[in-house]
């Protein structure tokens, strides 16, 4: 019977998935830019992730999260997926990763 993967390797999957779906507006990565808040898997695979946008009304907002929603449902291990958006905090350039930064031009 083959196994389950761990949380851990889940959770580091779909780090990988989100590194490679982009903010419409800028040619960054959702995950570097800093717009997941969080993470969270459970033992069932049910699979929650809090994230912001750049901008309240950004217009592509229902194209990302179903893109988003679409691509982790197809990592291994994760059964179901909820996307919780959140402006709290609200999301500004701080968030960012090095790498990020570095490709706009900020460092």
């Amino acid at each position: 019977m083959p196994q389950q993967p761990d949380v851990l390797s889940i959770e580091a999957n779909i780090v990988k998935v989100l590194k490679n779906i982009y903010d419409p507006e800028i040619p960054v990565n959702i995950y570097d830019l800093g717009l997941i808040y969080g993470i969270d898997i459970s033992e069932n695979g049910k699979t929650i992730i809090k994230m912001t946008l750049t901008a309240p009304n950004c217009p592509m907002v229902d194209q990302m999260i179903q893109e988003i929603h679409n691509r982790i449902g197809k990592v291994n291990g994760v059964a179901e997926v909820e996307i919780n958006l959140t402006f709290n905090p609200p999301w500004d350039k701080s968030m960012m990763s090095e790498e990020a930064m570095l490709e706009l031009g900020f460092l």
